[in-house]
């Protein structure tokens, strides 16, 4: 039933006396079952469309997009770029390794190497 244009006028009369039979059993198992209610019949779920920006919504990123071409296109014709904000901190320096601290790191890898090599072992 993916087409029903390409169906001839006997194939759709034969679609629709089977369609009847269908319901009239199923009006048929209804009363076997005591229910006055028919079984309802399995429809297609509908496609789900997309979802859709109200005008404001719209309005808003056309005002916003509008405000970032027009920063670009200040920048390219020379204008002054906008300050920095002041309150922006230099990131903290580095703490520096004390000469005692090197030399005591380098001792203990000597250690190691010196251990690992009496071993016999090539790596650590």
């Amino acid at each position: 039933m993916s087409n029903l244009l390409s169906l001839t006028s006997s194939q759709l009369k034969r679609a629709a006396d089977l369609k009847d039979q269908i319901e009239a059993l199923n009006q048929e198992l209804a009363g076997l079952f005591g229910s006055s209610a028919t079984v309802p019949t399995v429809e297609p779920k509908a496609k789900r469309g997309r979802k859709k920006i109200s005008a404001a919504g719209i309005a808003k990123i056309v005002a916003a997009q509008k405000a970032r071409w027009a920063k670009v296109k200040s920048a390219a014709k020379g204008a002054a770029k906008p300050a920095a904000k002041a309150s922006v901190k230099a990131p903290a320096k580095k703490g520096k390794m004390s000469a005692a601290a090197r030399a005591k790191i380098a001792a203990a890898a000597r250690a190691r190497w010196a251990k690992a090599k009496a071993a016999g072992r090539t790596s650590l």
